[in-house]
């Protein structure tokens, strides 16, 4: 039993209580404890809400210590090394701006804003800063102040999207971080010191950074290299157009939503935006004529099935009749299903599909011959006949939706000049601030805990539990093949997540703080405090994002 000057804490870690003065600090117990699952400690988690290891101890808690090998300790890992570059940057460059852009598959891509052109050069001494930054051992040094002094402080270091951010945010207190003097604020909690920092890589691509980052199963390892030039383009193209209307950060956003006019007026800006993009790639596949399979691939709550029937209305339009045929109706019988590492089915996997079955029916439909198309009963996990016969002409196209669209295995019987691939992501392109980005799995995961609610009964506690195996079987079977697409569709609306907060908070204060799935609730109602709500009335009923909120006139 605790006395009045001590506190006891439970190790999640160890499963042991422990006894510890009143005050004494995460670290402190960590080294204590020394738990053997964990080789670089990165932060923990206490009644199941992350924070960082100098947080101290007053009254009784769950603790559980987190390593790099976590999704939680490589973000508080990433934006430990993102302070390094951005103290880096004010220490050669004054008055330079860095902004964390995106993130890749290999790591943070990064916009250098010194008013020179980026060289080689420049690339060389930013390393060797960041080295001697990191050999240095600076602490990061948290620091609890008024809101109002914190916006002062960033007012005066010139860090304007956080003024914007913090002066809607309306919380009393603000904490932030100090690196070498230097003030930066973060969603989120960051590493003790820079010595932590030991896997890292800094090179230019594209016309901006990469600051690589390590593998979260090996993080001895950096990331591999992997081009993603197409997804960049869609990025830099987007953030062109947001820079002319002048939204940017979430703190511009919040300013527009205060004015029901302005936020109307996005809403439609941005409606058509998409349709025009939509209404090009119907022109571009006309223009091929030699197109007669369309195909639709992206990862989970992407919009691919949006996208598909509003391309298909384009493409009437364009004198093309286009036919839907469903991915998901070539499901091999449950018993044939491949088995994942942990001996679960794999539903991700490519060879989840019948793909002879697939290949088949489409050659006899492309040689002018008459199909029954199969249809899958998910409740016996059987492909039974549906009775749909189909027969195409010269002047059909057949759309095909799923997320291996773009895997060659599934369609290499066809020749390459009749196919269109069509890759479909939700890329959020408007950032926190310059220093925090929205990461887009983020964004997917809020759409798929409003939609998994309302159409499949499913809590956020539910949906937030399988993410983590979403992530990782688009991670082996889609992200591979996006650049293989003769087209990307960025799905993600700029003002959607002020759409998407009304549905989501609720739904997410609902997860138990028992529950291992709250760090993640929590971190995501944390994220979305920042964003001012807007009303989605004057929504057209055939937007993307009705998918997963409700009202489109199209059939799911």
């Amino acid at each position: 039993m605790a006395s009045n000057k001590s506190a006891r804490i439970f190790c999640v870690n160890t499963h042991e209580y422990m006894d510890v003065p009143l005050g004494t600090t995460l670290y402190e117990i960590y080294n204590q404890l020394k738990p053997g699952d964990i080789t670089e400690v990165a932060n923990a988690k206490v009644n199941n809400i992350v924070t960082d290891l100098d947080y101290a101890i007053f009254s009784n808690k769950d603790v559980e210590f987190q390593g790099m090998t976590c999704a939680s300790g490589m973000r508080t890992y990433g934006r430990s090394l993102f302070f390094v570059l951005s103290k880096a940057v004010k220490d050669l460059f004054p008055g330079g701006v860095i902004i964390n852009e995106t993130m890749t598959a290999s790591g943070a891509y990064c916009k250098l804003e010194i008013g020179q052109e980026l060289t080689d050069d420049i690339i060389q001494k930013l390393r060797g800063q960041m080295k001697t930054i990191i050999d240095n051992d600076f602490p990061f040094v948290k620091v609890t102040a008024h809101t109002d002094n914190a916006v002062q402080l960033f007012q005066q270091h010139n860090h304007i999207s956080k003024v914007k951010l913090l002066t809607c945010h309306k919380k009393l207190y603000t904490t932030y971080y100090l690196l070498d003097g230097e003030p930066d604020y973060y969603y989120g909690p960051l590493l003790r010191s820079t010595g932590q920092l030991k896997v890292y890589g800094l090179e230019r691509y594209n016309d901006g950074l990469l600051l690589r980052m390590p593998q979260i199963n090996n993080p001895s390892q950096l990331l591999p290299f992997i081009k993603q030039d197409k997804m960049l383009d869609i990025i830099k193209e987007q953030k062109e157009w947001q820079k002319i209307i002048g939204i940017s950060t979430i703190g511009e956003l919040n300013e527009l939503c205060r004015n029901k006019r302005d936020a109307i007026n996005i809403i439609n800006v941005s409606e058509a935006l998409q349709e025009k993009k939509i209404a090009k790639i119907a022109e571009n596949i006309k223009n091929k004529s030699s197109v007669r399979l369309v195909l639709i691939a992206g990862p989970s709550s992407s919009g691919k099935t949006t996208f598909s029937k509003r391309l298909s209305i384009q493409l009437v339009a364009e004198g093309i009749r286009p036919v839907a045929i469903s991915m998901d109706d070539y499901f091999v019988d449950r018993e044939h299903t491949p088995l994942d590492e942990n001996g679960e089915y794999d539903f991700e996997s490519v060879y989840a599909l019948d793909i002879e079955h697939l290949q088949r029916d489409l050659k006899a439909l492309f040689d002018g011959q008459q199909v029954e198309l199969p249809k899958f009963d998910f409740t016996t996990g059987k492909s039974l006949p549906s009775g749909n016969k189909l027969k195409i002409d010269d002047k059909t196209v057949i759309i095909m939706e799923g997320i291996h669209g773009l895997n060659p295995e599934l369609t290499k019987n066809i020749p390459a000049e009749m196919k269109y691939k069509v890759f479909v992501s939700a890329l959020t392109t408007i950032q926190l601030d310059y220093h925090n980005f929205i990461p887009t799995s983020d964004n997917r995961l809020l759409r798929r805990i409003v939609r998994d609610y309302k159409y499949r009964n499913y809590s956020a506690e539910e949906t937030i539990s399988r993410w983590s195996s979403v992530i990782a079987g688009e991670n082996k079977w889609i992200v591979p093949f996006q650049e293989e697409a003769d087209v990307m569709f960025n799905s993600a609306l700029l003002f959607e997540l002020a759409g998407l907060r009304t549905q989501a908070l609720p739904l997410l204060e609902m997860v138990p703080e028992s529950a291992p799935e709250y760090s993640e609730a929590n971190r995501l109602i944390n994220f979305l405090n920042y964003i001012l709500p807007i009303k989605i009335d004057g929504l057209p009923p055939t937007s993307l994002l009705r998918e997963f909120m409700g009202g489109s006139t199209f059939h799911y």
